[in-house]
């Protein structure tokens, strides 16, 4: 038998210790009964709810000195401790990729993303996103988003375009995600529907989850739902289409997508949700626009928060992009002309 090769040393992977900042809470008697995810949320705001379920699942929360899941009820007098990991480095490399700010200072950018950027890196897009050119533009983001998402405040979906706020250090992002979660922020979007809604204005509360048949989509008929509510004015009725406004008043993936939906009239152009239907209109240049449409009629067109260092309330408009601006003036072309 030839002579064994010595085994090679294996490489420390170990990498060096993240700092660590340890609270322990004690429930109350007028807690008690509570999920413990919905009760570290009340006593920590300064971290999001997705943030702390993240923590929970990743095992840094621990309940009466044991592991801990978000639906355990707690009983009075049990600690809870919860170990928030310093915020990660942003692994994703810069990317040269032109981006179009309205606004910039020492705290935060307000963009006005294009339809087709996705935003963080994910399953199949680990790069070309919006934080890659991010890293490019901005040398110190916010790493309290995580790896993947740094300096993200809240999110648009690929084919959505609009203004989008993104915070440059940690402060200023704890600030303005309080501000989604005590919803302080406005956030209004124009879309263009199928069809008309019978009444002119009107609000939609459905809760909103993973769509009991298909997990890639989100749903109004999901047992699990978390409460959603929009509001929609239509702007202009066309013969098969409409423009409308919609603000929301919560963050909810797919809303407002979803919610239209629900109500029999979905966003023009979206697969996903009943937008590429054939539209119900006489005229035959409508009908061709809107099945040309590439992705779904939607665009966050304005934006109004605090700005966390001065308290200044600060609005961002953004007018529709070529695509649906063009979409539009074909849309206007059909109404009769006014004497």
């Amino acid at each position: 038998m030839g002579r064994r090769r010595p085994r090679r040393p294996r490489p420390n992977r170990r990498s060096e210790p993240t700092t660590t900042t340890e609270k322990t809470l004690v429930v109350a008697a007028a807690d008690a009964g509570e999920r413990l995810d919905r009760f570290l949320v009340q006593k920590l705001p300064h971290l999001s709810r997705a943030r702390l379920q993240a923590l929970i699942e990743a095992g840094h929360v621990r309940l009466a000195g044991g592991p801990a899941r978000a639906s355990l009820k707690l009983r009075a007098a049990q600690e809870v401790t919860v170990a928030e990991p310093e915020p990660e480095p942003a692994l994703p490399q810069p990317e040269d990729i032109p981006l179009r700010v309205l606004h910039e200072d020492p705290q935060l950018l307000v963009l006005d993303k294009p339809a087709g950027l996705v935003v963080h890196p994910g399953a199949g897009h680990a790069g070309g996103t919006l934080v890659n050119a991010l890293l490019h533009h901005v040398k110190d983001l916010s790493g309290i988003g995580g790896v993947l998402r740094p300096g993200i405040v809240h999110r648009l979906d690929r084919g959505t375009s609009g203004l989008l706020l993104v915070a440059k250090d940690d402060a200023s992002h704890r600030a303005l995600q309080q501000q989604f979660q005590t919803r302080s922020v406005e956030k209004e979007y124009l879309a263009i529907v199928l069809g008309t809604p019978a009444r002119p204005t009107g609000d939609i509360e459905a809760p909103i989850g993973r769509d009991p048949k298909t997990r890639q989509k989100m749903s109004t008929r999901s047992t699990r739902g978390r409460a959603a509510h929009s509001q929609y004015r239509v702007v202009q009725a066309f013969d098969g289409a409409a423009l409308v406004r919609v603000r929301i008043h919560t963050g909810r993936t797919h809303q407002i997508r979803v919610h239209l939906a629900s109500i029999g009239h979905p966003v023009a152009g979206d697969a996903t949700y009943g937008g590429r239907r054939p539209a119900a209109s006489r005229n035959a240049a409508v009908r061709e626009a809107l099945l040309a449409l590439e992705r779904p009629a939607l665009h966050a067109a304005r934006l109004v928060f605090t700005h966390p260092a001065t308290a200044a309330r600060l609005a961002f408009e953004s007018p529709l992009p070529h695509d649906l601006a063009a979409l539009l003036r074909t849309l206007e072309s059909t109404l009769p002309t006014k004497p």
